[in-house]
């Protein structure tokens, strides 16, 4: 009994101590990669604030009534609350050679643009299904653009995550980088909310792209189309960028053996899932 403690005691030291030298050794990244990653809140934000002030009255003039549009906006809170710890989970343990946050960004980076796609086209893709443009309601319009609108919340929820994350991967432990690389994060966010709000409010804005304009979208939703076209590109030019230029290291193969032993030899109540450690951190509270 004692020379299995022992053992065990023996094994946990070495697997902490090899995880203590592999965090040692790690080197904060150059500034400027991590700025890079910042730019990706711009891409995000851009699309958050077109959503808080576009969406809301094109839901109206598709016919929705007013407190039916409340509703539809529960999807922002509820995936961030429920797939921002989900994703953030699942990210932590990836053992994709690709690294752990860059496939999320770039898988999540495109369901953003498929969204974007449905909500631009939502009164053309509703015209082509035969909806009738003089009714007040026009259901195969509604259902379209709740179908993109929850998929565009949900993306972009499982897209701040593995950002941040990959900003605190960065920084190698450094609390000092880490506070600048959230203050970059939030900057940019900001910056981005302006031009956003600016974008929306240029009524005129479409003329830059006239095929927005169609007999089923008038100027208010070919604006809406101009608007989201400028978010895809921005989100995809960031995001392209920060994947090609800012390596996210894989975790090493001896950091993922040290944690299945750890895991092995821990009882099995301590082995929690991802809503165990959800409900555990209210807990803690």
């Amino acid at each position: 009994m004692d020379n299995h403690s022992t053992n065990n005691n023996n094994d946990s030291s070495r697997i902490s101590s090899v995880q203590l030298e592999s965090a040692s050794n790690r080197q904060p990244t150059p500034f400027r990669k991590m700025i890079v990653v910042a730019f990706i809140a711009a891409g995000i934000q851009f699309g958050w604030a077109l959503q808080l002030s576009l969406l809301t009255p094109y839901i109206q003039l598709l016919g929705v009534p007013h407190k039916w549009a409340a509703n539809i906006w529960l999807c922002g809170p509820i995936s961030g609350m429920i797939i921002q710890p989900i994703v953030g989970y699942y990210s932590d343990r990836l053992r994709s050679r690709f690294g752990r946050r860059r496939p999320f960004i770039f898988f999540d980076a495109i369901a953003v643009a498929i969204a974007v796609f449905l909500i631009d086209y939502t009164a053309d893709l509703g015209h082509s299904f035969e909806d009738d443009l003089k009714k007040e309601t026009r259901q195969k319009v509604v259902v379209i653009f709740v179908f993109g609108f929850w998929i565009l919340d949900v993306a972009n929820n499982m897209l701040q995550g593995p950002c941040r994350a990959f900003i605190g991967d960065l920084i190698a432990e450094d609390h000092k980088i880490m506070r600048t690389g959230n203050a970059l994060f939030s900057f940019f966010m900001a910056v981005d909310n302006v031009l956003s709000y600016a974008a929306g409010s240029y009524c005129k804005l479409f003329m830059m792209l006239p095929f927005t304009k169609t007999e089923a979208c008038n100027e208010f939703c070919a604006n809406l189309k101009t608007c989201f076209f400028i978010e895809i590109f921005l989100l995809i030019v960031l995001s392209a960028f920060a994947l090609l230029h800012v390596e996210d290291i894989p975790l090493p193969v001896v950091e993922s053996q040290s944690q299945t032993q750890i895991q092995t030899q821990s009882e099995p109540e301590q082995q929690v899932s991802c809503f165990g450690e959800i409900l555990g951190a209210f807990n803690g509270l």
